[in-house]
This record gives structure tokens, C-alpha cells and sequence, in this order.
């Protein structure tokens, strides 16, 4: 028999399959049912586990839900971009972000429990505030920043809402270059209010 332990063994490899495959079944949960609706239980079931072992890794529903939502949005470094560009950058990151996957989004999957959960809603701020935030602040200055940051978020996370989670037709049938051309001036005139 082989020797395990923290030295990446095969017990830590096994632990880190479980693990994942957890996460993978709570973000699938979550992104179809929300938070409230998710169950410790229907995670377990989805992942092929007990539940016990949910419990073991996670400790409780909220830490399980923080863990499958530790988002990093991986917004670049857009100090390099043109401030004239930056609205039809913004756009851009979040369309692509959103059209490879939209299902397995950790972020769409956050807005939608945020709607209906205050601990995923204070998650949102908190990710926006230390990732949107200091990434604008980078490109047009903190005080600028500060103020514009909300409504281009209320911009990019309503485009989310609507295309990918309600799903209106009227927003669905358009290609991501028309949300882009249209979306666009709405950002830039976000930028350039004073």
C-alpha cells in the first residue's frame, strides 16, 4: 500500500477530485436554483458523494457557497488602453467572459442569488469593490473612479441579467458585436458625465 499524506499523494490527489468535483456541483446547482434553493443534499447527489463528505470540506451551506464563488473576474491591466477605447474594452471583457460559458459563470451565478440572498449580494460588492474598482481607478484616476464605477458595473451586470440569466429575447437574438455598438456610447457616456 502506498504512503499518503500532504505531500501530494494519492490521498491529497483523491481529496483535491472530491474537492472539485463539489465545487463543480455546487456552482451547477447554484447557477439553476440560486442559493436558498440549493441543497447540501442535491450538491452531494450531483458530485456522486454523501453528504457528509460536503460537510467535511466545506464545513456548512455558506462556506460552501463562499468557496464556489471565489470569483476573480481576471480583468486586465487597462492602463495601456486608450481612455477613448475603454468603453468598448469594457464591453468586450465581459461579453467574452460571458459567451464562452455562461452557465458555468461564477459571476452570473453570484447576480443571480444576489437578487434574492443579502450574503451573496455583500460577496458581489465586495468582488466589485476590490476588482472593478481599483482596475478603473488604474485607468481614469480614484476620484472619477469612484464615481463611475457603480453605474458601469449597473450597466455591464444589467447586459448579464438580461441576456444571460432572463434571457429576453430581445437581447438574446442580438450578436455580441451588436451589444457592443450599442452598449458602448451608454459606457462611454457614463465615463464623460461631470
Amino acid at each position: 500500500m502506498m504512503v499518503t499524506g500532504g505531500d501530494g499523494g494519492p490521498q491529497q490527489k483523491r481529496s483535491d477530485r472530491t474537492k472539485s468535483a463539489i465545487l463543480r456541483a455546487a456552482r451547477e446547482r447554484l447557477a439553476a436554483q440560486g442559493y436558498d434553493r440549493t441543497t447540501i443534499r442535491a450538491v452531494a447527489a450531483d458530485a456522486g458523494i454523501d453528504p457528509a463528505m460536503v460537510m467535511r470540506y466545506f464545513g456548512s451551506k455558506a462556506q460552501l457557497f463562499d468557496a464556489a464563488l471565489d470569483i476573480d473576474l481576471r480583468l486586465p491591466d487597462l492602463t495601456g488602453v486608450p481612455l477613448d477605447q475603454l468603453p468598448g474594452a469594457l464591453v468586450r471583457l465581459f461579453l467574452d467572459r460571458w459567451e464562452n460559458d455562461p452557465t458555468g459563470d461564477a459571476l452570473l451565478l453570484l447576480l443571480r442569488s444576489a437578487v434574492t440572498n443579502d450574503q451573496a449580494a455583500a460577496r458581489m460588492r465586495d468582488i466589485f469593490a476590490a476588482q472593478v474598482a481599483p482596475t478603473l481607478a488604474a485607468v481614469l484616476g480614484q476620484e472619477l473612479a469612484a464615481k463611475r464605477a457603480g453605474l458601469i458595473s449597473a450597466q455591464l451586470l444589467g447586459l448579464g441579467l438580461t441576456r444571460y440569466l432572463l434571457r429576453l429575447p430581445a437581447v438574446t437574438a442580438l450578436s455580441p458585436q451588436e451589444i457592443e455598438k450599442t452598449l458602448t456610447p451608454a459606457i462611454r457616456a457614463i465615463l464623460e458625465l461631470r
